[in-house]
């Protein structure tokens, strides 16, 4: 009984440690993604202004 619940604790832990390394990989992953989206919106968030500030100038009469 012993060295088959020794066995069946070690094969679990083995999973759970390649669980651990799988969610880390994905985690990173995510954060990569997320950051990388954070960078567009700034841009995207920088170009509008411009666009905005082109339009404004445009608009006035002169």
């Amino acid at each position: 009984m012993v060295p088959e619940a020794i066995g069946h604790i070690t094969a679990e832990n083995t999973a759970l440690k390649q669980r651990v390394r799988q969610l880390s990989d994905e985690n990173r992953t995510l954060h990569e993604r997320l950051q990388a989206a954070r960078s567009n919106t700034r841009f995207q968030d920088r170009k509008i202004a411009q666009l905005e500030a082109q339009i404004l100038e445009e608009a006035q009469p002169g």
